[in-house]
């Protein structure tokens, strides 16, 4: 794959040199007024966050925090999940070095978009990482956000922001090196295509190589991303995009590290030690295309047609160490291995299509949204049984790579089918209903058709799981105080279809429960400094909770985990402030508090952290305006899994310093975990140890 990525780079940038003159010549800004401008598109393009609607952060009566690519790249973060762990009541549960989940607010994000339009999580679970260099920015929406997808819970949204084409010629390239052996090289180049502007197009690639802290697990990387816009006519835009991703990954863990022993002491063991063997393997291949068309029916009213495909193909060597008794051994033995392979596959249609714009009434101007939108996924897994080897002990943890040979393995059979269909139609509304009064109403009408096995692997029993028909309600209302304060609240009902299954492999009943919110926004320092203070609540009904694991030999569900519904409530405050509090000085500060109960009023999840703490700050210094510095970080309150493990509270921080040598050419040094704490990433679903301290040297180079 190295090479290929080099020869399409050096290609690229040939034609990007020896592109036409006129073309490097034109002025986009100055294209004709009589059309309707792509390039004014692309200078106010804005995403629709949590409604649908073009509001700004400060109108949305819901708490939204925002990661640009700019602080990304800043704090060297090169993947979506140590990204995400810098926003606001976002904790990521890093299970497995290839897997994660994220929780806010105490329940599990199980949504995901891009550009605003998505579909559910399997499970919630995330595999692999998103290379950030793909993105403008990452937006966190927390709280129900059903009034956009027509499912959700109480937690949050991410909504992952692609770049698009600009107004005028030229990117930027860089180059890294850093701990572990991390090579990294970048490309992101905007190309004006038409003399008079009306179509651009944007081309990024990104290609990562390193090793990593924990034993002979190795990471690889490729993703390429291209997009084209341009005017249709005098009222169409057009917009066309293609991702394709292919990440490989050397010894990776599959499940997690076993910390506790029989005895009630809890076991530290090496940050490199890993459960994997050196020959297994987690690949992941996907591709993803996007059409989209928006025409301007008045200079008031636009409707869009958005059509998303995306195919993944995934394969999989591995080994699963795991204790039948769920504990260690006081000599650290007790572990036996299971080994699996697998080449599955998945399709991912999304169809949505919308009218939206602004009206009068009343006296004053109102916008309103109406869409319908259908999303298909369709998932298979094949596997390979295992003909030696079958659950044989392993040595005393941690050991070496070469404990447990290769099996010999078994004809391709089918595993695993499954399919969905949801179809919604939607509605949202942005009313003026006095001066500083204003209010969003919206509603959502869902159906949700499901058979075959259950998304994550287990067989459900039932394979006509019956159609699910929901209508879902949303309202907020904002208020200004002043011209800088505003006040909100929120209300929306919440429903979301489970995918795991009880101890007789039947799917649970969806989730049903409300989520209210109430805040305050505020805006400081002519308007530079943004803080919200939002108090939550929210009731989920019936959500599926981990129980145990079957352990039946005559059941074809022995080994597979099985869940019951709880009724679980969250409630509890977040406080952020993000912007700028001088000119040359960033600053975001967030902190959650939250509390969780289970049906018997105690409580619940006691592996997601009470109190969260992140924040990021960087500042040009006066006496060396050429040098940005900045550092940011996260703590947690200590977590604890009854039967597992427990981690006491802690502290991550990073740093970084930038030094720009020319005007184009700047210079960074990137310091992660600076004081080398030793730390557990998540114990949700097991244990594994965070990075300790690495440092990486980065070159970007404006083109």
């Amino acid at each position: 794959m190295k090479q290929p990525f080099l020869m399409t780079a050096c290609a690229f940038a040939a034609c990007v040199a020896l592109g036409d003159a006129r073309a490097q010549e034109a002025k986009p800004q100055e294209a004709t007024l009589d059309k309707v401008s792509v390039t004014g598109k692309r200078a106010h393009r804005v995403s629709k966050g949590a409604t649908g609607l073009p509001m700004d952060v400060k109108e949305t009566p819901q708490t939204i925090s925002t990661i640009d690519q700019g602080e990304m790249a800043d704090f060297g973060l090169t993947g979506s999940n140590e990204a995400l762990g810098l926003a606001t009541g976002i904790n990521v549960e890093q299970y497995e070095t290839n897997r994660a989940t994220f929780n806010a607010r105490g329940f599990e994000i199980q949504l995901t978009q891009v550009d605003g339009l998505g579909m559910t999580n399997s499970w919630g679970t995330v595999v692999g990482r998103e290379d950030t260099f793909l993105f403008e920015r990452i937006e966190l929406i927390r709280g129900a956000n059903g009034l956009l997808t027509g499912v959700g819970n109480a937690s949050g949204t991410i909504n992952y922001i692609r770049k698009r084409p600009k107004n005028e010629d030229g990117g930027e390239a860089n180059v890294s090196f850093g701990s572990y052996g991390l090579k990294r090289v970048a490309l992101d180049y905007n190309k004006v295509l038409a003399e008079d502007g009306s179509w651009a197009g944007r081309f990024v690639v990104a290609h990562e190589d390193k090793d990593s802290w924990i034993r002979d697990l190795h990471n690889e990387r490729t993703s390429l991303y291209g997009v084209v816009d341009g005017q249709i006519g005098t009222d169409g835009v057009l917009t066309l995009g293609v991702t394709a991703v292919d990440a490989k990954q050397d010894s990776p863990m599959w499940g997690s590290l076993t910390l506790l022993r029989s005895d009630g002491t809890q076991a530290d063991f090496d940050v490199g030690s890993s459960t994997s063997q050196n020959w297994t393997y987690w690949n992941n291949k996907s591709y993803n295309a996007f059409v989209e068309y928006a025409h301007h029916l008045t200079p008031d009213w636009e409707a869009k047609a958005t059509y998303n495909y995306r195919h993944g193909n995934e394969s999989t060597r591995l080994l699963y160490a795991y204790s039948l008794s769920g504990v260690l051994n006081p000599d650290n033995t007790g572990l036996v291995g299971l080994p699996y392979r697998s080449e599955g596959s998945s399709d991912n249609h999304v169809l949505d299509i919308n009218l939206n714009g602004e009206f009068s009434a009343f006296g004053r101007k109102h916008s309103l949204l109406v869409g319908l939108s259908q999303s298909r996924e369709k998932t298979a897994v094949d596997s390979h049984e295992p003909l030696t080897h079958a659950a044989d002990p392993l040595p005393a943890f941690p050991y070496g790579g070469d404990v447990y040979a290769e099996p010999a393995w078994g004809p391709r059979l089918p595993s695993t089918r499954g399919e969905q269909k949801l179809t919604r139609l939607y509605a949202a509304s942005h009313i003026a209903l006095t001066d500083s009064l204003k209010g969003v109403f919206g509603v959502n009408a869902v159906r949700l058709a499901r058979e075959g096995a259950s998304i994550y692997g287990s067989t459900a029993t039932n394979t006509d799981y019956p159609v699910t028909k929901e209508t879902s309600p949303y309202v907020g209302l904002t208020y200004d105080f002043t011209p800088d304060v505003l006040g909100y609240v929120s209300y929306s009902d919440i429903f979301q279809n489970q995918d795991q299954t009880d101890i007789n492999g039947k799917y649970l009943d969806p989730m049903k429960g409300v989520n209210t919110e109430v805040g305050v926004k505020a805006e400081w320092l002519d308007k530079a400094l943004l803080t919200t203070f939002a108090v939550f609540s929210a009731k989920q009904d019936g959500l599926a909770t981990y129980a145990g694991t079957i352990t039946d030999e005559n059941s074809p569900l022995n080994g597979q985990d099985w869940f019951e519904g709880k009724d679980v409530k969250s409630k509890g405050f977040e406080f952020e402030a993000t912007g700028r509090i001088a000119k040359d000085t960033r600053l975001t500060f967030g902190y959650t508090r939250l509390i969780l109960t289970g049906p018997d009023g105690n409580d619940i999840y006691e592996w997601v952290p009470r109190n969260t703490v992140n924040f990021r700050a960087d500042t040009r210094v006066p006496m060396l305006p050429a040098l940005r510095v900045g550092a940011g970080g996260r703590w947690q309150s200590e977590v604890s899994k009854i039967g597992s493990a427990k981690q006491e509270a802690y502290l991550v921080a990073n740093a970084f310093a930038a030094y720009e040598l020319t005007p184009a050419a700047t210079v960074r040094l990137n310091v992660n975990n600076v004081f080398d704490k030793k730390y557990v990433t998540g114990l949700a679903y097991g244990a594994i140890y965070g990075a300790p301290r690495t440092v990486a040297v980065s070159l970007d180079y404006k083109l």
